[in-house]
């Protein structure tokens, strides 16, 4: 029998990860995906990773840790 779900990919998302935010966060957040058509987790991933690029002391000292 074929397995079911979502394909193997290079980069799976395997990590989960629960935030806590207030209202007006919310709003912020789900407005910005519904105008730039993404999903929460991709808005959150693109914002983390901007924040990344703009600090040089974390940029250069990041890897991947598996």
């Amino acid at each position: 029998m074929k397995k079911m779900g979502r394909p193997k990919g290079d980069n799976n998302m395997v990590k989960s990860y629960t935030i806590r935010m207030d209202d007006a966060t919310l709003i912020k957040l789900e407005t910005y995906c519904k105008r730039m058509h993404v999903a929460k987790s991709e808005a959150i991933r693109k914002a983390i990773n901007d924040m990344v690029d703009d600090c040089d002391e974390i940029k250069n000292t990041t890897s991947l840790k598996n």
